[in-house]
């Protein structure tokens, strides 16, 4: 009884969805207060319901209800309880439920925080966010009920959950993904308002800044929690594969990346409306295709959601229809958004705007690389593969000339920038940036690499000219505190975000130029030497788990004679289902990481295992957080708060007049 609770649920949020999507929308096109005012109240019902939703699937995980055909399909009465409950998204249906409840959060949060705007405005948001979440629901119940019921019989036991997804990053790295995904659905939400009510000034672009950046900034670390699980879970030594299944969210990231760019710039000079207002669609068609690539049925993957080709032409449908109309609906406004002031060949606009060029180039690259085998196989039915030579050929350069321009954009000026200003500006810095890319490697590694020296020649770039605009902006203040006071949040978080993208290329340079690695076969007391390491297999011994046994060798690691770590892979077989998998050890430092991949043992008690030295490898995930930092920092900004508080008061200020003008007439 209690499942058919849920799908209750999720039936009256879909009622509530229809209302959400139709009333307000209506409301603000003919007036009406009444139907405006319904926007906030029912996307808390939609949010209720859907909460209540995912707890009754939840609740079904942790009772091992296996007549629930998604909870049999997902779990076992062995699966301890921690993976019970993430089991949750740990298949199409449940991920889904999640996706749609994280989108009815976003709702949510949009009618607490935007008290300050216009209700006609708000009640367009909300709308189009209603028309999008009706969309996800009726999908549910149409194709992918997760409270579907296995009559008569119920199996005793489930099937167990995935055993690559029986790990930490699988509880946080989904819903920290999907909570970036769909955070761009706000923002698309905004811009569809924004063309709807003609009015795509810098007011729509200065509310629009918050949500886009903290989207941003909670994609950003999802993308590199997916990273970093894949690097130690999977056992294969990288931290990037070019997965078909992880590209989109990348591109969804390069999209939002050249979006708030462009924002900030129709926010401050009023100019990119029209093409701000495409890179949101752009940015949130990213995340459907996502939707779509993992849920369509096109590939296998342990990221991906096996599916039936119903689902695919479902959510082809739902992409088609909200990106086909959402485009129509622009080239009918577009050329109502023209610019209300100009600038020059050498400006901070126009560094943005090659900024965004370059992204959105990057982004269709991307796209191009992981759509083109699918589209190919369909029509031919052979297979093609197009793997890291074409990623690393054609989006490495780009990056590359992106980070140049990454230091050269915060040193220009709005409107015009002189070429002897630039000139002075960033010549020292670039030879200072020249030498310390030609020294560093050499210093840290004592070794030398071309392509390594190129890249830390780009990051030195970026760290010298972050510190010089810094110095600019503070150097004719009264104090060197009344200086750092002066600059804003969102300029902090600017340059946080690009120091990050520094530390970022820092890490991905040295630990793909640098990095060692080696296979081979040991007996208990062979020893062999790796870098400046010396890896000794002491032996082997018989583990067992909740639900799983296995082997668990224990490997000393000596550095000039010194004890470094000991570490112990594991080889494990999960009883339910007989499925082998590796966990791999890692022994974890700041300038490296120390990696053993543990392979079959042999009759005669060797172990054939790989072992890699990866410097500055975690370089690459503290650069993420920075990033992320610097993107909710930005969002943070007190003239956010400022602006809300004029509007409110002005708001305030209007009702009374309007009123005092009501009775005055009444009298």
């Amino acid at each position: 009884m209690i499942p058919e609770l849920g799908s209750f649920s999720l039936i009256l949020a879909l009622c509530l969805s229809v209302l959400l999507g139709t009333l307000p929308i209506i409301g603000a096109h003919t007036n009406n207060q009444i139907w405006m005012n319904l926007a906030r109240p029912l996307a808390a019902g939609i949010f209720v319901f859907l909460g209540i939703s995912i707890s009754i699937l939840a609740y079904a995980f942790v009772t091992d209800d296996f007549s629930v055909s998604f909870v049999a399909l997902h779990s076992n009465t062995l699966l301890p309880m921690r993976y019970k409950l993430t089991a949750v998204w740990g298949g199409h249906e449940g991920s889904f439920l999640l996706w749609t409840f994280m989108l009815a959060g976003w709702m949510l949060a949009v009618g607490i925080y935007s008290k300050s705007m216009p209700l006609e405005f708000v009640s367009r948001v909300l709308g189009v966010l209603g028309i999008l979440i009706f969309s996800y629901i009726l999908f549910m119940l149409a194709t992918s009920n997760p409270f579907d019921r296995i009559v008569p019989l119920p199996p005793a036991d489930g099937a167990d959950l995935n055993s690559a997804l029986q790990d930490f990053g699988f509880i946080i790295h989904p819903p920290t993904l999907y909570m970036g995904y769909v955070g761009f659905s706000v923002v698309f939400a905004f811009a569809i308002a924004a063309l709807l009510s003609g009015r795509m000034d810098a007011a729509w672009a200065r509310w629009s800044r918050p949500w886009a950046n903290v989207s941003w900034a909670i994609l950003t670390i999802g993308i590199a929690l997916g990273s970093w699980w894949a690097y130690y879970e999977l056992g294969w030594g990288g931290w990037w594969a070019w997965d078909p299944v992880e590209n989109p969210p990348l591109i969804t990231w390069l999209f939002g990346t050249a979006l708030i760019h462009s924002l900030a710039v129709t926010e401050k000079r009023g100019v990119f409306k029209s093409w701000t207002v495409l890179l949101a669609i752009l940015a949130f068609s990213g995340s459907l295709l996502g939707t779509f690539i993992t849920r369509s049925g096109l590939l296998t993957s342990v990221h991906a959601f096996a599916s039936d080709p119903s689902r695919g032409f479902f959510i082809l449908g739902i992409l088609g229809i909200a990106i086909g109309g959402s485009l129509l609906l622009y080239a009918l406004r577009a050329p109502l958004m023209k610019a209300d002031f100009g600038f020059d060949l050498t400006s901070r606009e126009l560094f943005l705007l090659a900024n965004n060029v370059i992204l959105v180039v990057s982004a269709a690259s991307v796209f191009l690389g992981t759509l083109f085998p699918m589209v190919y196989q369909a029509i031919t039915d052979d297979l093609i593969s197009i793997g890291p030579p074409y990623f690393n050929t054609i989006f490495v350069p780009l990056m590359m000339l992106l980070f140049v321009f990454i230091g050269i954009g915060p040193m220009s000026r709005w409107k015009r920038t002189s070429i002897s200003y630039l000139v002075a500006q960033l010549s020292k810095v670039l030879a200072a940036s020249i030498g310390l890319g030609i020294l560093l490697p050499l210093i840290v590694l004592m070794e030398f690499s071309l392509a390594a020296t190129v890249t830390m020649i780009l990051a030195s770039w970026i760290l010298l000219t972050i510190g010089k605009d810094i110095s600019s902006k503070i150097a004719n203040k009264r104090s060197l505190a009344a200086g750092f006071k002066s600059l804003s949040l969102s300029y902090y978080g600017m340059q946080l975000a690009h120091f990050g993208i520094a530390l970022m290329l820092v890490g991905a340079s040295l630990t793909s130029y640098f990095s060692v690695e080696r296979g081979v076969l040991l007996s208990p007391g062979e020893s062999v030497d790796l870098g400046a390491y010396n890896f000794t297999l002491e032996g082997s011994s018989r583990i067992e788990g909740p639900n799983y046994v296995g082997e668990e060798a224990e490997i000393t690691v000596m550095r000039d004679g010194d004890m470094v770590t000991d570490l112990h892979p594991e080889r494990r077989i999960y009883v339910a289902t007989g499925t082998p998998s590796t966990e791999m050890a890692i022994d974890a430092g700041f300038l490296r990481d120390l990696f053993v991949t543990l392979g079959e043992q042999k009759p005669d008690g060797a172990w054939s295992m790989t072992i890699y030295v990866k410097p500055f490898i975690r370089w690459i995930w503290l650069g993420a957080i920075f990033m992320a930092f610097g993107g909710t920092l930005a969002a943070g900004d007190k003239r956010y708060r400022r602006l809300r508080a004029r509007q409110l008061e002005k708001a305030k200020r209007s009702a009374i007049l309007s009123a005092s003008g009501e009775l005055q007439a009444a009298s």
